[in-house]
């Protein structure tokens, strides 16, 4: 909270305005829906928007409805989740190679999810194998993860961002080598799906289970955005940010877990999808400008087309085979070199 601050004195503030913030949103949201409507348009099976439109009961519309919009609606959530955590946890590290994949939060969720997975496969229950288990756990790994990251990167009572960092790393090849000595006890055919699922992919989710997600995601951004102007502000640095009346150390705790919820609700339902909250707060950055106010929800919006996209892409890539990529191996395939990229100019 921002107890006393001029306008004026924030980093950013003479490049912001609401009408801005709308309009950026605004388009946007448009771009968005017309990569929503692609995706839904297109797949292995040709449909008919007007007929899935005009008879409910028609193979087109159970294509339309029953498959592809519930996994385009997973997609965008997923999405802006991971973008906005993303913008978040630059801001508040001052690193922009901070993000939930290499702060640790997507290892602790997959971590989650396989230990479910396996005990599922080892004890033969059905309640075990069921997705809601595996969602759950996968969900306790990450709310575990961000509570190892915060209390390992937490020094004299403040957070410092290499320690965090370099906490998320170790974590994550803790998990990787966990995840791999737990293949060896599973069948090869739960091996690959747990391959599948460790890779990031779209399924098939109910909608009242997307409905709480969106929900948890859309409370975790309100968060996020209405502490905007505070992380703007901790750029200038812990002393700094506190003299403009900034209580540093609780925006810290509320921005980290609320972008770890965001986070942890997303992996916890599409598995490990990588770089989502690298690439497109970077974008939104270089188009609009490092303002929180701005970025925080351009990177929610931008980051609900990117997954929607790369989850098109990925299931028709390799259509001619009679099979699809994970969405998770395409952004990983983008990520990677974007991620090496930036690494380079940060030390150039």
């Amino acid at each position: 909270m921002i107890r006393t601050a001029s306008t004026e004195t924030t980093p950013h503030a003479r490049r912001f305005s609401p009408a801005r913030l709308v309009a950026i949103v605004a388009a946007l949201s448009i771009v968005a829906a017309l990569v929503f409507a692609v995706a839904a348009a297109f797949g292995t099976e040709k449909i008919s928007f007007r007929t899935a439109l005009l008879d409910p009961g028609s193979l087109d519309a159970r294509i339309l409805f029953g498959l592809r919009v519930p996994r385009l609606v997973l997609g965008a959530i997923a999405g802006a989740a991971l973008s906005a955590a993303g913008a978040a946890y630059q801001g508040l590290l001052r690193n922009p190679l901070a993000d939930p994949f290499v702060l640790g939060v997507t290892g602790g969720a997959a971590l989650g999810g396989t230990l479910a997975l396996v005990a599922g496969s080892l004890v033969g229950g059905a309640a075990l194998q069921g997705g809601a288990l595996v969602t759950a756990a996968a969900f306790a790994g990450a709310v575990v993860a961000t509570l190892l990251a915060f209390a390992a990167g937490t020094v004299g009572g403040r957070l410092d961002p290499t320690r965090a960092l370099l906490a998320g790393v170790v974590f994550n090849s803790f998990a990787a080598a966990t995840i791999t000595i737990l293949k060896v006890a599973v069948s090869p055919e739960k091996a690959q799906e747990l391959l599948f699922w460790l890779t990031g992919s779209l399924g098939y989710e109910s909608a009242s289970t997307l409905a709480l997600a969106g929900l948890a995601v859309l409370v975790a951004m309100a968060v996020l955005a209405r502490q905007a102007h505070a992380l703007n502000l901790m750029v200038l640095g812990d002393d700094a940010a506190a003299a403009l009346g900034v209580e540093v150390q609780r925006i810290r705790l509320v921005v980290f877990f609320a972008a770890s919820l965001a986070v942890a609700v997303a992996v916890s339902l599409t598995g490990m999808v990588a770089f989502v909250g690298l690439i497109v707060p970077h974008l939104m950055r270089l188009a609009f400008g490092p303002d929180q106010r701005l970025l925080v929800p351009a990177s929610a919006v931008g980051g609900a087309a990117f997954l929607v996209a790369a989850d098109l892409g990925a299931r028709l890539l390799f259509v001619p085979l009679g099979t699809e990529l994970p969405a998770g191996a395409i952004t990983a395939i983008a990520g990677g070199p974007f991620f090496l990229l930036l690494m380079r100019r940060r030390s150039a």
